[in-house]
């Protein structure tokens, strides 16, 4: 799959929005949620585009005075998964926090959710603490880290 990374832009808010639909079928971001991460969040968010539609997006949220980001939202379009764009992707927000001068990164993901898992844990993720009923349907969750080196 071919689609190019970049910072998503206000106007990139419907196809996010429509991403969010195709790929959870729960635990979803509203429109004003996503409005707020573009525009007023303490975040950076990439998208995939292929030059149709956004195919995956992922946002990071940083705290002042912390050296922890977080890998807030990831989303890979169901037609893009198994290509390669989660973990390019992924890779670009590593890059993104380490320029913000984040140590680790952590982020939390479903514990059904396998496909993640396996993506997380190759890509050096470890499994640091389970959280019980966790996301809106009950399902649990898992909180991963990854420490992050900065590029000599």
């Amino acid at each position: 799959m071919t689609a190019t990374l970049r910072q998503a832009q206000p106007q990139d808010l419907d196809a996010l929005h429509r991403l969010e639909q195709v790929a959870f079928s729960g635990d979803r971001f509203s429109r004003r949620q996503l409005w707020h991460l573009l525009n007023r969040a303490h975040a950076e968010t990439l998208v995939a585009d292929d030059g149709e539609r956004l195919m995956g997006y992922g946002t990071l949220l940083f705290r002042r005075g912390s050296r922890r980001a977080r890998l807030y939202s990831f989303c890979v379009h169901p037609d893009a998964r198994g290509s390669g764009l989660g973990r390019q992707l992924l890779e670009a927000l590593e890059r993104v926090a380490i320029h913000h001068d984040a140590e680790a990164l952590g982020l939390e993901v479903r514990a059904d959710n396998r496909i993640a898992l396996g993506l997380y844990r190759r890509m050096g993720f470890r499994l640091e603490r389970w959280l019980d009923d966790y996301y809106e349907d009950g399902c649990a969750g898992w909180q991963m880290s990854k420490p992050l080196a900065a590029s000599a």
